[in-house]
């Protein structure tokens, strides 16, 4: 199922941003795409301070998520909807001064490329079937 890595500017947060974030994605992650929450996992790491720049000027303030999932199992509808929510989730959790340039993304990875518990994707879908 889903993995979402989500990575911001600096260390990464402790205690209560870092939990709205996880709990944030992961019921974005059910209630938008349509995912299992018990199977979403959620990174959030930091990194080096001066590491992230925007048109070439560091920032001090700057996010980019990425969520992976199956291919073809969201419409374009779903998928932009992700997008507004998460780009809203991650401005009130990290206030104000996040930069326009802050992407979420929704990779996409064929069934057979990906999977867990040491089955892929097309796998679980075939024994589904």
């Amino acid at each position: 199922m889903p993995f979402v890595r989500v990575t911001l500017s600096g260390p990464p947060p402790s205690g209560l941003a870092r939990e709205a974030l996880q709990g944030g994605v992961t019921a974005l992650m059910a209630e938008v795409l349509g995912k299992r929450a018990d199977l979403t996992a959620v990174l959030v790491e930091g990194t080096a301070p001066g590491a992230w720049s925007i048109g070439a000027e560091p920032v001090e303030t700057a996010a980019h998520l990425e969520a992976t999932v199956t291919a073809g199992s969201n419409s374009p509808a779903q998928k932009a909807a992700f997008l507004a929510a998460a780009h809203r989730l991650l401005a009130e959790t990290l206030g104000a001064g996040l930069p326009l340039a802050t992407y979420v993304v929704v990779n996409e990875v064929p069934a057979e490329s990906w999977g867990y518990g040491g089955l892929t994707q097309a796998q679980r879908a075939r024994d589904r079937g």
